[in-house]
């Protein structure tokens, strides 16, 4: 395989050549946790302990900065703990530029762990771009978005963004390969705000952060990248050569990593990466725009939807499609949302997202019960909301299970 390759090919080349000992064309799951050394210190291809590195996690770090058109991957045990690799860049006193609108188990890491370590945090509607400028300090070090965002959807416009971090930092080079988060070697603080942004929602099938100014690109793998929802991981890619050497530096310290059969679960399914998320896509779509026509539905919200408030940034940003995300408020708030929820057959009412099959949930009280009430209220995240995850089932049978539950 060629760096020209295209998307689809990369899903299912990328970092996984037939194995050189039996030629199988599968990436074999080395079970090992430790490696024979040849004389002390000397060891094969840098492999010497399994939490430092692993082949079969070697191969999907591969695959995941090939599918993001990064140079360097880092796989981990969830995606919060990779965002806890990227936080352990900071120092006390840093201060970290978040947008208002996230999961809540990250706002939860910042605001009731990194917060003890005298990390500030400000929130912010990064749709506006004045505001992400205005929230920007001297100290502040991390730039951290989610687009679409979770629960509320909101498309951010990641080259702005950038533009606005790069007035903090030096001038130069934006173009794609070219990094410039004034990074010293280990041990020393970061001199410049970095971009983080949480690319979880669109995969990189629909959305390449890098290629827009982003420097780090986060996953949480359980969700779209497993897409069986059979598993816990997370990842993050970049392509600056000193930033990879911290976090990796991190990944291996911290030793928050996947074990080999969840690296090789993740190589199966990055193969139908491309085939299911056009799937997801047809499906969300074709659903958003029944339950916009629907009497008990007050408001949908779905980037594809002319409705939408940064639809037109969507179509630039995410030329592929819009996601199998779909939020919507039920007419009545908790009870009607609640009895929608206790009927549907299909769907299925539990917490994640980007499986195969599709789920449904209460934003308000599960996902983001740790955002407090008043900053949920602030968002728009009502007692009615819901949130789905659209399958890839038959479409016609999803939407006769909606129809079902909102009788």
């Amino acid at each position: 395989m060629n760096e020209s390759s295209r998307f689809g090919t990369r899903c299912i080349h990328a970092g996984q050549a037939p194995d050189p000992t039996t030629g199988a064309i599968m990436t074999p799951v080395y079970m090992t946790s430790t490696f024979v050394q040849r004389s002390p210190g000397v060891f094969k291809d840098g492999y010497d302990y399994a939490r430092s590195k692993n082949p079969t996690r070697t191969a999907l770090e591969s695959n995941l900065a090939a599918l993001e058109g990064g140079k360097h991957g880092m796989a981990f045990s969830s995606g919060l703990a990779a965002m806890d690799c990227v936080l352990h860049q900071l120092r006390a006193g840093d201060h970290v530029v978040l947008s208002d609108d996230v999961y809540g188990g990250t706002f939860r890491q910042l605001d009731k762990i990194f917060r003890h370590h005298a990390i500030e945090v400000t929130r912010v509607d990064m749709t506006n771009l004045g505001a992400v400028r205005e929230a920007m300090r001297p100290t502040t070090r991390l730039v951290w978005l989610e687009t679409p965002s979770n629960p509320m959807l909101k498309v951010i416009d990641i080259a702005g963004v950038r533009a606005i971090v790069d007035e903090h930092g030096p001038k130069a080079g934006k173009a794609a390969g070219v990094r410039d988060a004034a990074l010293g070697p280990l041990g020393t603080p970061i001199e410049k705000p970095i971009l983080v942004v949480d690319n979880t929602f669109a995969s990189p099938y629909l959305q390449s952060p890098l290629s827009l100014g982003a420097h780090v690109v986060m996953h949480s793998c359980t969700k779209y990248i497993g897409g069986h929802s059979d598993l816990v991981a997370g990842a993050m890619v970049t392509s600056d050569d000193a930033l990879a050497e911290r976090l990796k530096f991190v990944q291996n310290a911290a030793g928050a990593v996947p074990g080999a059969m969840d690296c090789f679960l993740m190589l199966r399914s990055t193969k139908t990466l491309h085939v299911r998320m056009q799937r997801h896509c047809e499906n969300a779509m074709s659903i958003a725009r029944w339950l916009e026509k629907h009497a008990k539905i007050e408001k949908v919200i779905y980037p594809g939807l002319e409705s939408h408030p940064q639809h037109a940034l969507a179509k630039k940003q995410m030329p592929r499609g819009f996601g199998g995300m779909i939020s919507c408020v039920v007419k009545g708030g908790l009870e009607p949302s609640r009895k929608m929820l206790e009927r549907v057959a299909l769907f299925s009412l539990a917490e994640s997202l980007g499986g195969v099959e599709s789920l449904i949930e209460h934003p308000a009280i599960m996902t983001h019960a740790s955002v407090p009430i008043e900053a949920r209220k602030a968002l728009g995240i009502a007692d009615g909301l819901v949130r789905l995850s659209v399958g890839i089932e038959d479409v016609d049978d999803l939407i006769g299970d909606l129809d079902r539950a909102l009788a």
